[in-house]
């Protein structure tokens, strides 16, 4: 008869908890609910779920009674689902912090899903000036079993809650002392959320709409960003590899992040490059610190480099993940970080280094969805950067090809003045095809000239061929046309395809006060002849080009040359250049030069430099090499 009576007591209290439970709850979704009443309430009736529970299962453990065992499961039930169900955001913690549970109420605060608290520290979850203050409360509620609260701001996925924490001791029989941590949000406190669990959005129309706004918004506000650092990319894509990884860290600073961290590989190693956070005098000098720290092991910014995979932490417990300053304080906690997203910058075969992107508590925490997007910025960022690099390469390339065609100081010949010049094409980039040359021959000196048919790294390594080939058997050899037809069979061994090169070789030397030139020539203009009293002769150039016909016949000629006279060489970029009226320089070029009779070569270079630009307005469509040799007084045998 007691026994029933007892079954019948322990029924009627589980029925008005339920009751009372679902009163609660639908008190919580009246928008004028007073939140610290519902809290209160709600913690005192899990006061009398867990007293009647441990009344009962030490009646239980004695008796052996299956009816009682039975009425305990039942109990311990009803526990489970009056703290998964109540109406304020509760959570039970460990003596170290760590959540073992959290209830529904508590996730949908957070904004996360169930279970996702578990096995985190309730540390991690506020913001960083109250990590300290609730670590001493939680030891102190432990130590002396007194109930206390403390106010702070708790870290949502939309920003940071504020709210107060009510924290007391959570006791059961035969297990150590927890904490049961029960949150009162502050009414209008920024990301604040209804205690209520949100309906299902299936259950209405309004729920639904929502949602799919939110989905839409947050899918343009995604495409705007990749739009944005494609833009950017785009626009800077002659822009140094340095600017581009700075206006794209400004890019996600002010859209994405609190603070982005940018680490590249230099030398070998992984190295601080840029920090972009917010822009206010207060946190210059944040921004230095950040910037002084060199990624060691414990950086997550190493990690994500060295494995080539993003680190998502939502809630950060290692403070130490963005490295210390120079008194050992942890970076993170100066920045107010609470959330960490770092991803490699790479491509299919190389890592350039890692974007870290950091967020305080009122700009919340990371989500998946944001990983996603910032890979996709460090994806075209890293495609950026290979491409950058390639041009990089292939300009040094080209320069140093074109170094080796042009050599910037001329060798000098007793008793002659020789000036060269060459102006690069305006339009386009490509690797020009003209060379020139001064050389030490047999019993003398040698001069060249030419220039490839087209433009390119090909057309660049066919005229490098003649130019050297031309060099090397002028070593033994001081006859300009054998030279010449040797440097023939050299292009037609190299298989050079459809590139041909035209040339100018010219042998010189002294004959008491004459200079004896040999001049032969491959397909090549011959050079104009300036005298002192003002005359200009355009000498016949002729035969045919190098690298086409097994045996050609350059054409060949000898002159005597006296003081004062002058060689113009030039490449047919000179004659090419056409005025903005589609006139063409070669019908001026000896008019041009007859003024210029009796000058230095130096001085002849330079105006001539001068007719070309005023001519063309500017514009050159083909590169041009001018290369003057003016006759001066015999060296003193």
């Amino acid at each position: 008869m007691a026994e029933a009576s007892g079954r019948t007591a322990a029924s009627d209290a589980i029925a008005g908890l339920r009751s009372r439970s679902a009163a609660l709850r639908e008190a919580a979704a009246n928008p004028k609910a007073r939140q610290r009443e519902l809290l209160d309430a709600a913690l005192a009736e899990l006061d009398g779920a867990i007293h009647a529970l441990t009344a009962d299962g030490d009646g239980a453990a004695g008796s052996g009674n299956d009816d009682r065992a039975s009425g305990a499961h039942s109990d311990r039930r009803l526990l489970h689902a009056a703290f998964a169900q109540a109406p304020v955001a509760m959570m039970v913690v460990d003596r170290d912090s760590t959540v073992r549970r959290a209830n529904s109420a508590a996730c949908e605060l957070l904004g996360v899903g169930p279970g996702y608290a578990t096995g985190k520290t309730l540390i991690s979850m506020v913001d960083a000036a109250s990590q300290a203050p609730l670590r001493s409360q939680l030891a102190a509620v432990l130590r002396s079993g007194t109930a206390a609260s403390v106010g702070c701001s708790l870290l949502s996925a939309d920003g940071a809650v504020s709210c107060e924490l009510g924290i007391r001791v959570l006791s059961l029989r035969g297990d150590e002392d927890r904490l049961l941590v029960a949150v009162a949000t502050e009414a209008g406190s920024p990301g604040q959320r209804s205690a209520a669990p949100r309906p299902a959005r299936s259950r209405g129309r309004g729920s639904a709409r929502e949602t799919a706004d939110q989905q839409v918004a947050a899918l343009t506000r995604r495409t705007d960003l990749l739009l944005a650092a494609a833009r950017l990319l785009l626009d800077n894509a002659a822009a140094s590899e340095s600017v581009i990884l700075q206006r794209c860290a400004r890019l996600l600073a002010g859209d994405v992040a609190t603070w982005v961290i940018v680490d590249v590989r230099k030398r070998g190693a992984l190295r601080r490059h840029f920090v972009a956070g917010p822009d206010d005098p207060s946190s210059a000098r944040l921004t230095q610190a950040l910037s002084a720290v060199t990624p060691d092991a414990d950086a997550v910014s190493l990690r994500v480099y060295e494995s080539g995979s993003s680190v998502l932490v939502t809630h950060v417990e290692d403070e130490g993940m963005l490295g210390r300053d120079a008194g050992g304080a942890p970076l993170l906690a100066k920045v107010g970080g609470v959330s960490v997203l770092s991803v490699p910058v790479a491509d299919e075969s190389r890592s350039f280094g890692a974007l870290t992107l950091v967020r305080d508590a009122m700009a919340g925490a990371f989500r998946l969805p944001d990983v996603g997007l910032v890979e996709q910025v460090a994806d075209l960022l890293a495609r950026a950067i290979a491409a950058r690099r390639l041009l990089t390469r292939q300009t040094e390339a080209a320069e140093a090809l074109r170094s080796s065609l042009l050599p910037p100081v001329l060798r000098a010949i007793p008793g002659v003045e020789i000036v060269a010049a060459h102006m690069s094409p305006t339009r386009g980039r490509e690797v020009g095809g003209d060379f020139y040359d001064v050389y030490p021959t047999p019993r003398g000196w040698g001069v060249a000239i030419g220039d490839v048919c087209g433009k390119g790294d090909d057309a660049a390594a066919a005229t490098a061929s003649a130019r050297h080939a031309i060099r090397v058997l002028s070593h033994w050899n001081p006859d300009p046309t054998e030279v010449l037809r040797g440097a023939n069979e050299i292009m037609l061994a190299e298989e050079f395809g459809s590139r041909f090169v035209t040339a100018d070789a010219a042998h010189l030397s002294w004959d008491n006060r004459t200079l004896r030139v040999l001049l032969a020539s491959a397909g090549h203009p011959g050079p104009v002849l300036l005298s002192p009293d003002g005359g200009t002769r355009m000498l016949t150039g002729g035969g045919v080009a190098l690298g086409i016909f097994p045996d050609p016949e350059p054409a060949a000629q000898e002159l005597r040359l006296e003081a004062g006279d002058v060689l113009f060489f030039f490449t047919d970029g000179l004659t090419g250049a056409r005025s903005p009226q589609q006139t063409y320089l070669e019908e001026i070029l000896t008019d041009r030069l007859a003024g210029l009779t009796g000058r230095p070569a130096a001085e002849i270079i330079s105006e001539m430099r001068r007719v070309v630009l005023e001519f063309s307005d500017g514009v050159l469509h083909d590169d041009l090499t001018m290369l003057a040799v003016r006759v001066g007084l015999p060296p003193e045998s």
